[in-house]
């Protein structure tokens, strides 16, 4: 789960992570307000999307004096901004932080991220801040340091006053870096963080080391336990088709191809996308029912595919163990018939049940394309589409 950064910063102070002042605003006169508030001579405007890259698609304003935060905040606020993190359709601002100026001497890069490869957090940090850490790793790669941190005695201070060192803070300074990423550290793992990334990490011209801008993601498999967290989610920011499927515990991600995919496993349904890729299809979207798929849940799964106007066809990929090829046909069954389906459909079955699942789509009055493995059942439901 992502969250804004303004929300970030909120959750960074409570670990005495030094962050600029600032408001949130969600209409002109509220940013107006806001500056009035800050009583700073510079403010910074800043779109609030969940997407990186705000600032080359003209998200982020400085502004000198109340005029000029009125003229920003009524250009940013309902524009669409196009970034390289948000696609083509780009992300609509419905909110604004507005943020005390700050004397900037150096820009940083410092980031907390999993590594799978070791299992372990990575504590990250380079002296290029300020842009993207990914053009760091491809230019300059020997500017970026790691830290690995050890689960069972968290970050200690000699690798935080070591990274310090290595991306150049200065000296009188590093004891404010160490308190920093520790700070930052405790965030990330209390708060069942995926990435918390600080981009820039500044040092001000009155000495203080300071997030400039934060970005935190989640574990969503952690927020039954983080309900904090969980109320920051803004909806709006969303899929509202994968809010749907997140209702009935579907895992479903949107993509930009026409060929609808509905498999049971994560493992499969990655497989399954990359086979229609490989016959010359698109898949429009990632969908896995879960091992225990009712009725209803593939019925729901249907709908949700089919609101999406660009999908032309549907195939259905399933492995039954757990879940019965029966149970499922039927639902497949009852799902085309409620939501009047009116695309080629292809359904590949195999495993618990089979030929009673096979026998149940052959005497539907639904029209079903039988698929007799992956590869066939890819191959039919491009050919169809087409």
């Amino acid at each position: 789960m992502n969250i804004h950064e303004y929300q970030g910063k909120e959750i960074l102070r409570n670990y005495g992570v030094m962050v600029p002042n600032g408001k949130v605003a969600f209409t002109v006169e509220e940013a107006v307000e806001a500056a009035k508030q800050l009583g700073t001579k510079v403010c910074v405007v800043k779109a609030q999307i969940h997407a990186g890259g705000r600032g080359k698609a003209g998200g982020v304003k400085v502004a000198k004096n109340l005029e000029e935060v009125r003229t920003y905040a009524n250009e940013i606020l309902g524009k669409t901004l196009v970034t390289h993190q948000t696609g083509p359709e780009g992300k609509e601002v419905k909110r604004l932080l507005i943020e005390e100026g700050c004397d900037i001497k150096k820009e940083y890069y410092v980031g907390l991220v999993l590594d799978r490869a070791t299992s372990r957090v990575v504590l990250m940090a380079s002296e290029e801040g300020g842009t993207e850490i990914e053009e760091v790793a491809e230019k300059t790669p020997e500017k970026i340091f790691k830290e690995e941190i050890d689960p069972a005695i968290g970050l200690q201070p000699f690798q935080a006053r070591r990274i310090a060192f290595n991306i150049n803070i200065p000296t009188e300074l590093v004891n404010q870096a160490v308190k920093f990423m520790t700070g930052l550290y405790n965030a990330y793992i209390e708060n069942d963080c995926s990435i918390a990334e600080i981009n820039p990490l500044v040092v001000t011209g009155d000495g203080k080391v300071m997030a400039l801008d934060a970005k935190l993601n989640f574990d969503a498999n952690a927020l039954y336990r983080q309900k904090d967290i969980l109320a920051f989610r803004d909806l709006e920011e969303e899929d509202p088709k994968e809010i749907e499927a997140s209702k009935y515990d579907l895992s479903y991600v949107a993509l930009d191809g026409n060929i609808g995919c509905m498999v049971n496993g994560a493992g499969l349904a990655m497989s399954t996308m990359d086979i229609i890729n490989h016959y010359g299809g698109d898949p429009a979207n990632f969908l896995d029912v879960g091992g225990g798929a009712t009725a209803e849940k593939v019925t729901e799964a249907f709908k949700i595919i089919l609101s999406d106007p660009n999908v032309k066809g549907i195939f259905v990929n399933i492995f039954g163990g757990i879940m019965k090829c029966d149970v499922i046909a039927e639902g497949v069954v009852e799902a085309a018939k409620q939501v009047g389906l009116s695309v080629p459909l292809v359904v590949r079955l195999e495993g618990t049940n089979v030929d009673l699942g096979k026998k149940i789509l052959a005497e539907s009055s639904v029209e079903i394309v039988a698929a007799e493995s992956m590869a066939d059942g890819a191959q039919k439901i491009v050919s169809l589409v087409k």
